[in-house]
Parts: structure tokens; sequence; C-alpha cells
């Protein structure tokens, strides 16, 4: 096994989300992993889908280091490709193909990098590997996986295996994602005095919503917080009134605010006459960059404590925003072989020496933590 082949094997599995169809590559990659001496754990996630647990090393005197990925994959987009997206073509020094950076190759490095730090030595406390079906959709899946797993154990920190380029990031913001509804009353279009149009309901919602601000002081790591809308929907025809129209909020949080009370300025902001429904609730991924483990890191992927680019925060979400609660708040670095700016993009790619570095990189971390 090498991280190049295991890659290209784990593109051939279209796990695309919806629906995400993630039993094979899960039953395939915890075979693989089962034949190198870990104990599986397969988690139902609905039709067709499986989170994974691997572990080997396990002891009661030291936590294992957890390491974090996902198998489902975004659509290919409406844009044609112009290499065949599930075939892992390796070319020019790249690997091609649909989750290559978003996260394919990420899980390979950690999975090689985890089988092969057995063989050389007993990594002390053994090491776990969580992989989610379900990450693409919000995190729906990992916390589907926190809310039944019946013993998560201990971790002495996470790493997610998500597109960093292999540069450490300690946090990322968090997510309130919120569908908002107005309501009206129907009626002919060439009478529309007759009716209440739920589409200009929205309209003015919105644009009050545009204007929001909330009085956040800045967040040393992940700034401030925003709000966008970023779908809208309503109305059946051009010759009614509409009664019906629905948008949606994306909300992204800092450490300094807070979610209730966020959700509860914006109601107050719109009034009763917006329902307002709670799709996702995330909090913020935060680690102490002076944390020994982060050091230990930064050390092992050659970041300068004078770079100012450190500490890094990632712009998307990640299955590290559950588990670092889970896991009473342990270390949690975002770290991968993937390109950031390619994740979800047409002709997705990976550099095959990012691959081969991010297997080095975790195999040290392994080694020392």
């Amino acid at each position: 096994m090498d991280v190049i082949s295991l890659t290209q094997e784990l593109i051939s599995y279209n796990s695309i989300n919806p629906p995400g169809n993630e039993e094979g590559i899960a039953r395939y990659t915890g075979a693989l992993l089962e034949t190198n001496g870990f104990r599986t754990i397969y988690i139902p996630y609905g039709d067709n889908r499986l989170h994974l647990v691997a572990e080997k090393g396990l002891s009661s005197h030291k936590p294992p280091l957890v390491f974090s990925g996902h198998f489902d994959t975004v659509p290919l987009g409406e844009k044609s490709w112009s290499i065949d997206p599930f075939a892992g073509k390796a070319e020019d020094g790249r690997i091609w193909g649909r989750g290559s950076s978003d996260m394919k190759g990420g899980l390979s490095a950690m999975i090689c990098a985890s089988v092969e730090s057995f063989r050389e030595s007993e990594p002390e406390g053994g090491i776990r590997l969580i992989i989610t079906a379900g990450e693409e959709s919000g995190c729906m899946g990992v916390q589907h996986l926190a809310g039944v797993w019946n013993d998560p154990g201990r971790a002495r920190a996470v790493i997610v295996g998500e597109p960093t380029a292999n540069l450490p990031a300690t946090g990322h913001k968090g997510a309130l994602y919120l569908n908002a509804v107005t309501s009206g009353i129907t009626a002919h279009s060439s009478m529309p005095d007759l009716g209440v149009n739920a589409i200009y309901k929205a309209a003015e919602a919105i644009l009050r919503i545009k204007d929001l601000t909330f009085e956040a002081e800045r967040d040393d790591l992940l700034g401030f917080p925003t709000i966008n809308v970023g779908k809208i929907s309503g109305g059946l025809n051009i010759n009614s009134v509409p009664d019906h129209a629905e948008f949606t909020v994306d909300i992204r949080t800092t450490t300094k605010t807070i979610h209730e009370e966020v959700l509860e300025r914006l109601k107050n902001e719109l009034g009763s006459g917006v329902a307002i429904e709670k799709l996702i609730d995330l909090k913020p991924l935060k680690s102490d960059e002076s944390d020994p483990f982060v050091q230990m890191v930064y050390d092992i992927c050659g970041v300068k404590r004078s770079d100012e680019e450190f500490p890094k925060a990632m712009t998307f979400l990640t299955d590290g925003s559950v588990l670092q609660k889970l896991y009473d708040n342990v270390p949690v670095i975002i770290l991968g072989p993937g390109q950031p700016a390619l994740a979800h993009q047409t002709d997705e790619y990976c550099f095959i020496d990012k691959l081969e570095q991010a297997v080095a990189i975790y195999k040290r971390i392994i080694e020392l933590r």
C-alpha cells in the first residue's frame, strides 16, 4: 500500500453527497485497516451509508491520537470536467478527481501513516481514525456519530485532514444556518390589493439582515462574525400573489459571539412575521497556540514563530468542531495535503508531493506526540 495508489482507489468510489453512498468506500477502508491489525467499528447513517472508527494500540496509560476525515464529496457541478472525475489519473505530479483534495488524499495519507507507524514501532497510546459519512451537508454526519456512539473514549489531540496544503491551522468559525419563512395571502396578480405578498415580506426582511451587525469584539484568530443570505425561493406562477417565500441565512461566528444571543437578536430584528428554523448549529473551533502539541506540530511543519500567517484559521467548517467538544476541548489541528482553493472545484487535483509529505508529517506527529 502506498499513498498514491490508495488515493486513486478511494477516488474511484462515487461518494457524492447527496446521496453519499459511503458504505462501499467505508467497507473497503475498514477491510484494509483490519488487515493491518486495526479494530473497526461501523456505525450506520441511513441507507447505504456508514461511519467508520478504526483503532489500534490503545492503552489505559495514555490517550490515543485521533485522525479525523470524511468519505463523502460534493457533486461534480454544472461545468464539464476535462478528465474522468473517478479515475484518479496521475499526471504532471498530480492526482486528479473528485475528492482528491477534499479529502480522499488526506484520508489516504492518514491511513498510510497510521499503518506504517505500527510497522516501525508501537506508538504509545495508539491511534484512532474517525471517518464520517455526511460531512459535506454541514457536518451532520459527525453530529449523528457523536449522538449515537456509546464509547468515544479519550483523545490526546485531533488531526483533521481537510485541505490546508500541509500548513497547520488551529481554528475555523462556527456556523449558524437558518431557514426563514414568510407567509401571505394569495390573489390574482391583477388584483394584488386583495392579497398579501410573501415575497415582499421576505425582501424587506433580507434588507434588514443586510445591514445587521453583531457588535462583537474581534477574535484574535477568527476575526469578526459574518452574515449572508444564500438562497431564496417563493411563488408558484407569474400571475398570482405569492403566499409563501423562504430564504436561508448563513451566520459565521467566533468565540466572541453566543449563538443563542445571535438568534434572539435576529428574531427581534425580523419580527413575528418571519418564522425561523435552525438548520445547523456548530460552535467555532479554536485551539490554544501555546499548547505543547500545537507547538510540536508547528515544529514538524517548519512553521516559524515570526511568520505573520500564523496562527492560521480556515474559512470552511470541519468535523473538528464537534470532536473538540466530544473530547473535552483537546487541541484540534486542521492539517491535510489537499489544496484549499481546489476544494469543490471542477478538475480537482492534489499534488503528489504534498501527499507524500503529509504521510511523513503524520508519522512524525505520531512518533513525537
